[in-house]
């Protein structure tokens, strides 16, 4: 089978089996890169994350982009990013076109229903995995973010950018150690 086509099918099969957005696809796209395809390590997987997250745009748009282009280069970045855009959007298009018809629909607003804690669901085993992987002063780095963010309401983005200047910092001095 064609590269290209190997790397298009397996987007698109994230993107037509993932519902809930980005985040719920994280799960999906760790199992079909990492443990399925094996194109990626777990370790560059989360820094892939890392990644996408920071970057705008979508993160399972941006992380098929990133896959895309470490395998194949800009040829295979455009091919994930048609895969995993390519089922939304026909979804979309045709919910769209038949919205009026199947809203009202008992059967389909029970499905959404039972879709809401599967999607949650989707969105915390991610970030259980990540923090298992954490070392003991990252995870608690994680843990002051997360409730300085949820408690106190600090930015997001000024969240990301002392982590990168943190960052930055302990990769400095840790240069600085070695010579």
């Amino acid at each position: 089978m064609n590269k290209y086509l190997r790397l298009f099918i397996s987007f698109f099969k994230i993107g037509v089996f993932t519902f809930g957005g980005g985040y719920a696809m994280i799960p999906i796209i760790q199992k079909e890169v990492i443990d399925n395809r094996g194109w990626v390590e777990k370790r560059e997987f989360l820094d892939l994350l890392t990644l996408a997250q920071s970057a705008p745009g979508p993160i399972s748009l941006n992380t098929s982009v990133f896959v895309g282009y470490k395998m194949y280069g800009y040829r295979g970045a455009l091919t994930a990013l048609a895969g995993v855009v390519l089922p939304s959007f026909l979804i979309i298009l045709t919910v769209a076109i038949f919205f009026s018809q199947i809203r009202q629909n008992p059967v389909i607003d029970a499905a959404f229903k039972g879709i809401r804690p599967v999607v949650v669901a989707l969105m915390l085993a991610p970030a259980i995995g990540f923090i298992r992987s954490l070392n003991g002063v990252a995870a608690v780095c994680a843990a002051v973010a997360a409730l300085a963010i949820w408690h106190f309401g600090v930015s997001p983005v000024l969240i990301l950018v002392v982590g990168a200047v943190v960052g930055l910092v302990y990769a400095a001095r840790g240069k600085e150690v070695e010579r």
